[in-house]
């Protein structure tokens, strides 16, 4: 297991040098400047990729950009709307310069307009650090009383619609803005954001594409790139939905082993594979982690290992980030299984025998919580995180455990 580290480049307050002194093995990072849709050009892959080799000091770091996270997928795309055409097209472009940099993997995702959603960026945890959390009442209250979807309040429980109107009328103008910002955060790193005008404009569009029509969609978009991503030696991994649930009354199609299964059905190429992120999927009672692992780990390209509490045993429930050893996931079970998988590519002679993981979003403790770092993405805390995941491998790879380097 290849241990990496997302960087969102050098606006990042997490520095090159520090990932060094975590001591990880290759970086995650992508092109976060470069609006949707538009080309990445060979000159602006060569600038990342020299920051990233390149340490404070000017000498070399000795790491690598071994994960594109994310080239991303136009909401054009996902419509098959305006210039969704032009959009695969570059997006092919920009695969052939990727892999002409020697850069293999790409992660992405297809989620309608929302790469990710948390209701609070800095929740409060027992030991005073802090982290992200989903809270489905204050979400019901943002979706019925703040954007005014037309039907939102069918789309929730009676008992999460009634607290909804009790804390939104107890709601200060301050917590609305911030609740709203929150929801509406954007891609981890990117520029781009959207106001509460946008986000009606794009629901308006998705209301009338149902799930099966996205799911057509995606599986175009697949027949276009993913031949040519086999073609020039590049994985692609489709990181799931986050949570793995409809929100705002949109399609979701990457929520459950069943999506997952149907999409590498559809386009049954080695290339077109998974980002198998244990927190997202976590967020879901209803996903087995280390089960999704052993059925799907042939495809699977990418990790993301995190945790999260679930509060509730709901579908769409309230949860929040757990520590990485911590939540609903056994995380000794899902090591195993990845362990499995590379045994048996090993095996197989598979020059993919190493996935490459990173130990995603982490609680801000300690110094974390004065150095404000992208939310999610604290330096001590995803230490800690990797640390306790290199923990479990270096106690799994033991001789005495059977899944030593050897097997």
């Amino acid at each position: 297991m290849r241990q990496t580290w997302r960087w969102f480049g050098p606006t990042d307050q997490v520095s090159i040098d520090d990932m060094l002194q975590a001591g990880v093995q290759g970086v995650v990072s992508a092109l976060h400047h470069v609006p949707t849709g538009d080309v990445w050009t060979p000159e602006e892959i060569a600038r990342r990729q020299q920051e990233i080799a390149t340490r404070g000091d000017g000498s070399p770091s000795g790491l690598a950009w071994d994960v594109v996270e994310s080239l991303p997928v136009s909401e054009a795309i996902k419509k098959q709307k305006g210039e969704w055409r032009q959009h695969i097209e570059n997006y092919k472009v920009s695969m052939r310069h990727l892999a002409d940099a020697g850069i293999e993997i790409i992660c992405y995702n297809f989620m309608p307009i929302l790469d990710w959603t948390r209701t609070d960026l800095a929740y409060r945890v027992a030991h005073g650090g802090t982290c992200m959390r989903f809270d489905a009442v204050d979400f019901a209250a943002f979706d019925i009383h703040i954007l005014q979807r037309d039907g939102a309040s069918d789309d929730f429980l009676d008992t999460i619609c009634a607290e909804a109107d009790r804390r939104f009328a107890e709601m200060t103008d301050a917590r609305k803005q911030e609740l709203t910002r929150n929801v509406a955060f954007g891609l981890p790193g990117s520029t781009e954001s959207l106001t509460l005008d946008d986000l009606r404009a794009h629901l308006a569009e998705y209301g009338r594409i149902p799930p099966e029509q996205l799911r057509a969609n995606f599986i175009a978009f697949l027949e276009e790139v993913a031949p040519l991503a086999e073609e020039l030696g590049l994985r692609l991994c489709c990181h799931p939905d986050d949570p793995p649930f409809s929100l705002l009354g949109l399609p979701r199609i990457m929520s459950t082993e069943a999506d997952y299964k149907a999409i590498m059905d559809a386009v049954d190429v080695p290339a077109n594979g998974i980002t198998l992120c244990s927190g997202s999927l976590g967020a879901r009672p209803d996903n087995d982690l280390p089960g999704m692992m052993r059925r799907l780990g042939d495809r699977v390209h990418f990790l993301h290992l995190r945790n999260v509490q679930r509060e509730s045993d709901q579908v769409v429930g309230s949860f929040h980030e757990a520590e990485h050893l911590g939540g609903g996931t056994d995380m000794v079970d899902l090591i195993a299984a990845v362990l499995e998988e590379e045994a048996r590519r090993r095996k197989a002679g598979r020059k993919d025998a190493s996935i490459p993981f990173r130990p995603d979003h982490g609680q801000d403790i300690l110094d974390d919580l004065k150095r404000r770092a992208q939310p999610g993405y604290p330096a001590i805390g995803r230490l800690k995180g990797l640390a306790e995941l290199r923990g479990i491998i270096t106690a799994l790879e033991h001789p005495a455990f059977g899944l030593s380097r050897g097997s």
